[in-house]
């Protein structure tokens, strides 16, 4: 059963720049009242201009980080992001299928950043393809990580449609295949499960804050299934907060710069 914090391990690499990665992560779920554990994959030299240097984490520091949490805290949800290398992937699929088989995974395929600078490997992707898809409780990738991990051209609604399918076939529980990547005045995001489908929709904010967007609704979205939403719920709500923070953004750095995860804060503060 969720626990009343819901609690959240993310495994994910660390951004200086504090708009992405684990930073993000912690952020995110924080605000809407979970408790944010983290195993570190990736030191990375990070800003709103692009990614400057990355630095693995020893696999066997990943790891270990994962084994004590869940030991000791355990937790209510895993939310993965950047797995850079096919041997972290498949350690880090090997872990969780043997210390938290029954703990719902929510996997953000993070591919590329914001930047356009290339995060993962090519022999990554397939691993993600065939070790942290199958089982997952959600998949959220945006529409060219879908392109990559499903073979299917995702530019409109019907590729959305059949990319998040293709994703059910491939053993995934769930997928939400974002659309912030497809033109057009509305952003749809469509979500499939085992037991149906949703078209969310909203309006696109005309920003360049949207530095650590992709793992800000993920660890959302890992938040509210923690504490027992069910996915359409906590998709819809972890919209809605970023949605928000999106729309909060303080326009901070020279490229793209980061939303404002603590916007709620400042709602509660009028």
């Amino acid at each position: 059963m969720p626990s009343e914090n819901g609690r959240v391990l993310i495994i994910s690499g660390s951004d200086s720049g504090g708009g992405a990665g684990v930073q993000a992560d912690i952020k995110a779920v924080t605000m809407l009242g979970g408790y944010a554990m983290t195993a570190v994959t990736a030191i990375t030299v990070q800003d709103t201009r692009g990614v400057h240097g990355v630095w693995p984490v020893a696999l066997e520091a990943v790891l270990g980080q994962i084994e004590v949490t869940l030991a000791d805290i355990g937790a209510d949800a895993i939310k993965t992001g950047m797995l850079g290398t096919s041997q972290l992937v498949e350690a880090v699929a090997e872990a969780l299928s043997v210390q938290a088989s029954l703990i719902a995974r929510i996997i953000d395929p993070v591919m590329v950043a914001t930047s356009g600078d290339r995060l993962v490997d090519a022999r990554a992707i397939e691993a993600i393809r065939s070790e942290l898809v199958p089982r997952a409780r959600l998949v959220t990738p945006n529409a060219p990580e879908a392109e990559v991990l499903t073979g299917k051209a995702v530019v409109n609604l019907d590729g959305q449609r059949r990319a998040a399918e293709r994703l059910l076939e491939l053993g995934a529980h769930g997928a939400l295949v974002k659309g912030g990547h497809i033109g057009g005045p509305v952003i749809h995001d469509v979500l499939q499960t085992t037991t149906g489908e949703w078209i969310f929709e909203s309006p696109r904010i005309q920003t360049t804050s949207t530095h650590g967007t992709g793992c800000t609704l993920a660890s959302a979205i890992a938040a509210l299934l923690a504490q027992g939403r069910s996915v359409p719920e906590a998709v819809e709500q972890g919209r809605d907060y970023l949605y928000g923070a999106i729309k909060a953004a303080r326009g901070l750095g020279k490229g793209h710069g980061p939303v404002h995860h603590g916007w709620l804060l400042d709602d509660r503060e009028r």
